[in-house]
């Protein structure tokens, strides 16, 4: 159908001088009218054209025609189609086209994929949103024109699982727009690649194959997927790669993902998995240590299941086995380096080199100090040197030891103290039968609890030192191959009891202050470091069956020597030996006054004084004992 309306008709007054028109008949130049050629499809595009008319076949009815098909062609530019306007201007906003309608439409800049290339005068096809709106202006839309004028060729692409160009133009939320075919399309983030960008800025700009997934003509939206193309390749490459994948084969691939058990890597359509254990022969903490994301790496294929589609990769497998000749490197005997690279309760283990590791075990860490765990004396880390003391190459082990780089300190102990040598040491600490000193670096001695006083009976040794003291021993013996030092406190003194035997001598009047209660006795205090015992018979008190029932520590009592026993350092004394001397008002005073409790007295039982003869009792205390 062809529409025609005048857009330029130059009509001058008819009512000149008709004499002059009669005498001379005028002739007028051709008039010029625009035309619109409308082509009735779905997209159509009305052409603006032009039209010679003859003036000298102008008539009053011709004229009327004219106009009836100018103001109809008006009506016939109907919505919602594509029409050819020329640029009448352009500024940074808008762009102004005339498509001969009595105003002309506008466009912001923004629909315009490519401005610069645009200039005025040119004409372009536009989509006819509106014929007026409510500032009388054409409302048209270049984007919309260029959808409909591409839609067929996108659908037919959809419709048969075609794959269409496009370029990437700017990031918007949630994905990437790309200009399709002068169209805008979306593609979601999703969408972009096989996983997840970081970067997707890094891609804009680049042009890529896609395909549609997604088609809405009435919103104009068309959804696009990269994705699904790299799938279909990678699906194509796997299908390829499984034929030919066989083990103990060497491949390239890149690494896709890390694990703390391994690291995923595609050899082109089909991931393996290299396994931590089998990324090198050294000892690797972590995969992230050997690899990264994205490195292509060389790989061997141990193993491979095509039903399953598991495939075992190494990559250590591609150097050689370092065990094989360690026999040849290295010697029992042999001084060597290497780093400490784990720690364990029982020892540390020190890297030799990529895939030989040899243990110090806890006990091979020091000649002198009892290590109770193996970080007191290295890190990991640290860089330290060893000696070889056992090569177990079945098992791939090496025992080394750390303290066999110094020499055996115990070895020349007794040369540089011998017995009786008299030093000074540190109180290191405190057991309940002694007191260990440190006499050098490294070295303790025990003084055992029966050397520390020559007059007392020691319980514990708290009561004579505290840790940290700095005190005077003597050496009394060296245990080399136990590698034990026996130490005296009482013996850097001389023995006071050949000269408290002068003292003290039998049936003497002494007092006493009970300092302890024992099930047979009672100790007490004579003097300042000095104690004496009397038996549970010698307290003098009738029907007793233990000191505890009458005495109680600090009670002061009268006492007469019975015995000094020189060689078991103690003195034997006697309540009973004294009240025999008292009045019987004295002993009866006595017996009143340490009588025992009422609940301590069995009837019918025989007393101490019964069942053990003093003779017996005296007898049956050996030396030590208090």
């Amino acid at each position: 159908m062809v529409r025609r309306h005048e857009e330029d008709v130059d009509v001058k007054d008819e009512s000149a001088d008709e004499a002059e028109v009669e005498s001379k008949p005028r002739k007028r130049k051709p008039q010029t009218r625009l035309i619109h050629e409308d082509l009735e499809t779905e997209g159509k595009v009305t052409a603006v054209g032009t039209l010679e008319l003859d003036p000298d076949e102008e008539s009053p009815s011709m004229m009327g025609e004219m106009l009836q098909l100018y103001e109809d062609s008006l009506k016939d530019l109907e919505e919602g189609e594509i029409v050819r306007g020329r640029v009448l201007k352009i500024d940074d906003k808008e762009v102004t086209v005339d498509v001969g309608f009595k105003s002309e439409g506008v466009i912001p800049v923004e629909e315009f994929p490519d401005l610069e290339g645009v200039k005025v005068g040119d004409e372009i096809e536009v989509f006819l949103e509106k014929t007026e709106n409510q500032d009388g202006l054409v409302v048209l839309s270049k984007q919309r024109a260029d959808f409909v004028k591409v839609w067929d060729r996108v659908k037919t692409a959809a419709d048969q699982g075609q794959l269409v160009e496009g370029k990437l133009v700017r990031k918007i939320k949630g994905g990437v727009v790309v200009d399709l075919y002068g169209v805008e399309a979306f593609l979601p983030g999703s969408q972009i690649a096989l996983r997840q960008v970081q970067n997707v800025d890094s891609l804009i700009g680049q042009g890529m194959e896609f395909k549609i997934i997604k088609l809405n003509k009435r919103r104009r939206n068309i959804v696009v997927s990269r994705r699904a193309v790299l799938e279909e390749h990678r699906a194509k490459q796997k299908s390829e790669i499984i034929q030919e994948l066989a083990k103990d084969q060497l491949r390239e691939g890149v690494v896709k993902n890390i694990t703390d058990f391994g690291a995923f890597v595609d050899l082109g359509g089909i991931d393996g998995l290299l396994h931590i254990t089998d990324m090198s022969w050294g000892r690797v903490s972590h995969p992230s240590e050997l690899v990264s994301i994205g490195e292509k790496v060389k790989v061997k294929v141990l193993s491979f299941d095509p039903e399953k589609e598991r495939i075992s990769l190494g990559m250590k497998q591609l150097t050689p086995y370092p065990w094989e000749d360690v026999d040849k490197r290295y010697q029992v005997g042999q001084k060597v380096k290497g780093k400490v690279v784990s720690i364990t309760d029982y020892g540390a283990f020190v890297e030799l080199e990529k895939g030989i590791e040899g243990l110090i075990h806890i006990s091979e860490m020091s000649w002198t100090r009892h290590v109770r765990h193996p970080s007191k004396v290295v890190a990991i880390g640290d860089q330290i040197e060893a000696v070889i003391l056992k090569i177990d190459k079945e098992n791939e082990k090496i025992s080394l030891g750390l303290k066999q780089t110094e020499p055996d300190p115990w070895l020349t102990l007794d040369q540089r103290f011998p017995i009786g040598t008299k030093l000074s040491g540190k109180v290191r600490n405190l057991t309940n039968f002694g007191a260990f000193v440190e006499i050098e670096e490294g070295i303790d001695g025990l003084v055992h609890i029966s050397d520390m006083s020559w007059t007392r009976r020691v319980v514990h040794p708290s009561e004579v030192l505290k840790k940290g003291d700095k005190v005077d021993v003597v050496v009394l013996s060296i245990d080399k191959d136990a590698r034990r030092i026996s130490l005296g406190l009482k013996q850097v003194s001389e023995d006071p009891w050949p000269t408290l035997a002068e003292k003290y001598i039998p049936d003497l009047i002494v007092k006493g202050k009970v300092v302890r209660l024992l099930d047979r006795g009672v100790i007490v205090d004579l003097e300042e470091g000095l104690e004496g015992f009397i038996p549970l018979s010698q307290l003098g008190v009738d029907g007793l069956k233990k000191p505890a029932d009458s005495f109680k520590v600090g009670d002061e009592l009268d006492l007469k020597v019975t015995r000094v026993d020189t060689q078991a350092h103690r003195i034997i004394l006697s309540v009973r030996a004294w009240l025999a001397d008292q009045t019987q008002a004295a002993q009866a005073e006595f017996q009143a006054r340490f009588k025992p409790a009422p609940s301590a007295e069995s009837a019918g039982e025989p007393s101490a004084e019964e069942t053990v003869p003093p003779e017996a009792e005296e007898a049956s205390d050996v030396p030590g004992e208090f």
